[in-house]
């Protein structure tokens, strides 16, 4: 048929609604839909697009992996490292005193840097007002650790550098 195209990779079905969804055979042989749905056919191409290079170049991740919850994964994190003993209890303490309040429930890939931000500023602010104020040293402290958790969060593939929450500064 002359003019007509088919997709190599992926498929596009036209949903009740009338928008477009992008469903994908990921690595793992999995049927995959798109974390969206697209207005038009042709945005649904390009994101099918974009999926199959992310698979070719080796940098797919399954998104259920960041799907787990900041709680979680910090806790093994934790159990993980050979830590003297007060560093443990130090991290332990940052953990529950500061980040797990914030970040606790909340899954490993829906954490960014804006939510980090207001993070450390409200607790550079919240140290100001309040009886037991947080200083700056024991924030950089908690940010520290947050960043190394992110970092191996990253090294475990479950989440791109580009979109962790501690930024680099």
């Amino acid at each position: 048929m002359a003019g007509s195209k088919s997709r190599q990779f992926g498929t596009i079905r036209r949903l009740p609604s009338g928008r477009y969804q992008a469903r994908y055979r990921g690595p793992d042989g999995r049927m995959r839909s798109g974390d969206q749905t697209f207005v038009r056919k042709s945005d649904a191409g390009r994101w099918l697009t974009l999926k199959e290079a992310e698979i070719k170049q080796g940098d797919w991740l399954a998104p259920e992996l960041s799907a787990i919850r900041f709680r979680d994964y910090a806790a093994t994190w934790l159990r993980d490292r050979v830590l003297k003993a007060r560093t443990h209890e130090l991290y332990e303490g940052l953990l529950r005193n500061h980040l797990l309040p914030t970040f606790g429930d909340v899954s490993l890939g829906k954490i960014d840097e804006a939510a980090v931000r207001r993070w450390r500023k409200d607790r550079l602010l919240a140290g100001r007002e309040a009886a037991r104020p947080f200083g700056a040293i024991t924030v950089a402290k908690a940010y520290r650790l947050l960043h190394a958790i992110f970092e191996t969060a990253v090294d475990d593939r479950l989440i791109r550098s580009q979109t962790t929450g501690p930024p680099l500064s």
